[in-house]
């Protein structure tokens, strides 16, 4: 694809990026199937979907499924190369028995509003627990939430906040403040990172299209794309959930695949993440997972972000100048809308989706040939 092209892919808004998808879907006689979110609507009422084509047989033997907008305004980035691959007919010529699941905005809720979380401010990728049982994980978060969501954004309460936080990060240190923060939170409906009381419709409707569409699946390669953490357009390659699922991910995507729980990741390690709930509700299958995270902004420039979305939805007012100033800087802080970023999302993502769609129709080691061949971008990412 030409630059022009590659640029073209990308959306302003949630709605032009759907216009998008769906066209370039009708561009290429795929049927796509729409599921209305009943909880939620957009910024003017407007009714909210998340979009679902297949290409290649029906319940395919081994699949690629690539995801967009688990984070809601994090969507952009997925949705690009989504649409890109749909327009250049990339998915024309699969192997036999292979397919594609293409999800577009599985939180439509966030991306249309370009907030991360979701219409009752779950983080949807803390939200795949167990539900059926009473236990839920626990972490330090209550012990900064006060200073996370102050009373106020701009005066002394934000500035005593700030101070606080400024103090238990002295105190902890910088990772046990990203965990405290980060890991995910069952208690504080308000507050960040916030991972619900019950399965949220995206995640409920994740499942279903996993059942719906890859029930007779045996070797599945997933790519989620996300943003917010690392150097401005690189991307880091993040596996989760079961020991085989990690497993596979490096064999099929190369040695610069980060591991939370093993400390070689930018993230802290997370709890109900959707790479578990995946592999729950496709036990059988063999799954490599990856999160291909594009960095953006630095870290506190994002954390600063957050919190005042956060803030603003519980204590501002959205429609006011500083509720507008708020909204364009969380929107800059997961979307970069740089020609030259769009372009390193787009040309990530093109090797990434080779390396799955080897991985799972070559067999491990000729993956591993192709994955020497492929070399990662510069990054300063442990």
């Amino acid at each position: 694809m030409s630059n022009s092209d590659i640029i073209a892919s990308f959306s302003g808004n949630y709605f032009e990026a759907r216009g998008k998808f769906l066209s370039a879907c009708a561009a290429r006689s795929l049927s796509v199937e729409s599921r209305r979110n009943p909880h939620a609507k957009g910024p003017d009422g407007e009714e909210l979907f998340t979009d679902i084509v297949q290409i290649g047989p029906a319940n395919p033997k081994r699949a690629l499924l690539l995801i967009s907008g688990t984070h809601g305004v994090e969507g952009y980035c997925g949705s690009g190369p989504q649409i890109g691959f749909l327009r250049e007919g990339r998915f024309d010529d699969l192997p036999p028995e292979t397919g594609i699941v293409i999800v577009h905005a599985i939180n439509p809720y966030g991306f249309a509003h370009d907030r991360r979380v979701n219409e009752d401010n779950i983080d949807l990728n803390r939200n795949f627990l167990d539900w059926s049982k009473p236990d839920r994980p626990t972490s330090d978060y209550g012990d900064i939430h006060a200073h996370v969501l102050p009373d106020d954004w701009d005066g002394p309460a934000m500035e005593a906040a700030n101070a606080a936080l400024a103090q238990y990060i002295a105190d902890h240190g910088m990772p046990a403040f990203q965990a405290a923060i980060s890991s995910g939170q069952y208690e504080h409906k308000d507050g960040v990172f916030y991972g619900g009381a019950a399965a949220s419709w995206s995640n409920t409707t994740l499942r279903s299209i996993l059942t719906d569409y890859l029930s007779d699946v045996e070797t599945l390669a997933i790519i989620d794309f996300h943003t917010g953490l690392g150097p401005y357009g690189i991307c880091e390659l993040i596996t989760a959930g079961p020991p085989r699922q990690k497993e596979l991910a490096a064999q099929w995507w190369g040695a610069d695949v980060t591991d939370p729980e093993a400390g070689t990741s930018s993230s802290a390690a997370l709890d109900g993440i959707n790479a578990m709930g995946i592999a729950e509700t496709l036990p059988e299958a063999k799954i490599g997972f990856i999160a291909a995270e594009y960095g953006t902004r630095d870290v506190p420039t994002v954390l600063t972000a957050l919190r005042a979305d956060n803030w603003l939805y519980h204590k501002g007012d959205v429609d006011s100048a500083q509720g507008k100033r708020i909204k364009a800087q969380i929107r800059d802080a997961f979307y970069p809308e740089f020609d030259d970023w769009k372009e390193m999302i787009w040309n990530r993502a093109g090797q990434l989706v080779d390396l799955a769609i080897d991985g799972i129709t070559q067999g491990e080691r000729a993956q591993g040939e192709r994955a020497q061949s492929v070399q990662p971008q510069e990054s300063d990412i442990a």
